[in-house]
């Protein structure tokens, strides 16, 4: 059970990473119409999606030091 939380630590921090790319513009879409909203979007919003990103990031980072502690027995 503990490697199933792992797990989920480990998915939450690749969300958090794709969130703070797609907020700087690394992450595009593949056809021009969504690429367009996907732009818009992020134009608006880049701000507080950059933010919260870096804010999932910076939780699962600790929660992962402390997860391998637990799991190291120390």
């Amino acid at each position: 059970m503990d490697y199933l939380g792992l797990l989920m630590e480990l998915i939450f921090l690749a969300f958090g990473i794709y969130l703070y790319l797609f907020s700087i513009g690394r992450v595009q879409a593949g056809d021009p119409e969504s690429r367009k909203k996907a732009e818009a979007f992020r134009q608006r919003n880049a701000w507080w999606m950059r933010i919260g990103a870096l804010a999932i990031i910076a939780i699962m980072v600790v929660n992962l030091y402390l997860h391998f502690l637990q799991l190291s027995g120390k």
